[in-house]
């Protein structure tokens, strides 16, 4: 991770921790009508220790009111993930470096973009199939000057990150219910975003045909994977079919895991040929070979 892109904060101190957990909501309750955060009843998540842990370790250190924002997220996607599938992780720990940490490693990438482009560009950035939420939202969180867009599949979920974006106040961070194939033919999504990013199982080909039709001609996809090499290597011929080529790909392991994880940087050197994407169903039945 480079250093240096981000803004010295100062760091958090054990009184720090104790007074944000006491300032946290005792209960976070999602009904039908709506998030409601009250002061009584269960206790609320707890993913402040990780977070400070760990997150200077990724090069991306955390505010006080960052921390509280992933500690109401985390108590919201538990509580919720009571009446809905959104996540087969919802423990503590699991939430705070699977979820969270996981997503931020992107940002120093982001940053990278920023120096890019400059003058202080509010650039855009879009998280395809994004689920409940990751990485887009903890993104958004630490890198609040981010236009944002969470596209998914499922309403259901879009709710649920609706209600999340609401309870955090978050600006410049709105939802999208789509396949990628069909926001990839759709003028109003194709080729307008600086950054693309999708955290997925599916193969780099399959990941490329959704998100670099999406991506502006300059701009960047930033696959994120557990596992590259192979893929790489049977990916590259898509992604340059689709108007990309990989700049750099960087291989490490979450702190204080053993999980590896690849990010591999996809610039876009030209525009994506029409017929791509196909139709929806078809990259992932039949990918670019």
């Amino acid at each position: 991770m480079a250093d240096g892109l981000f803004p010295k904060r100062k760091p958090l101190t054990k009184d720090d921790i104790k007074r944000l957990r006491e300032s946290l909501p005792k209960k976070v309750e999602i009904s039908s009508e709506g998030t409601k955060i009250t002061e009584h009843g269960e206790e609320p998540a707890d993913v402040a220790p990780i977070l400070e842990s760990h997150s200077d370790e990724i090069s991306v250190p955390l505010s006080a009111e960052e921390i509280r924002a992933f500690q109401v997220y985390a108590s919201m996607l538990k509580e919720k993930n009571k009446v809905m599938n959104l996540t087969a992780v919802d423990d503590d720990k699991g939430i705070a470096m699977k979820h969270f940490i996981d997503s931020l490693t992107l940002c120093p990438y982001i940053r990278e973009e920023e120096t890019r482009a400059g003058n202080g560009k509010q650039l855009t950035f879009i998280d395809v199939g994004t689920g409940a939420g990751f990485p887009g939202l903890p993104v958004k969180i630490s890198c609040p000057e981010l236009s944002v867009t969470l596209m998914d599949s499922l309403e259901k979920r879009l709710k649920f990150l609706d209600e999340v974006i609401t309870a955090l106040s978050l600006k410049d961070c709105t939802t999208v219910h789509s396949r990628a194939e069909d926001a990839g033919r759709n003028k109003k999504f194709r080729e307008k975003y600086d950054i693309v990013t999708a955290r997925a199982v599916a193969k780099l080909s399959v990941l490329a045909e959704y998100c670099l039709p999406l991506v502006k001609v300059g701009g960047v996809f930033l696959a994120m994977k557990a596992h590259s090499e192979e893929e790489e290597a049977e990916g590259s011929k898509a992604i340059a079919l689709l108007g990309g080529t990989i700049e750099k790909t960087d291989t490490f392991k979450l702190p204080g895991t053993d999980m590896e994880r690849t990010i591999i940087v996809v610039r876009k050197i030209r525009p994506t040929p029409a017929r791509f994407p196909r139709k929806a169903g078809t990259p992932s039945k039949t990918p670019i070979a």
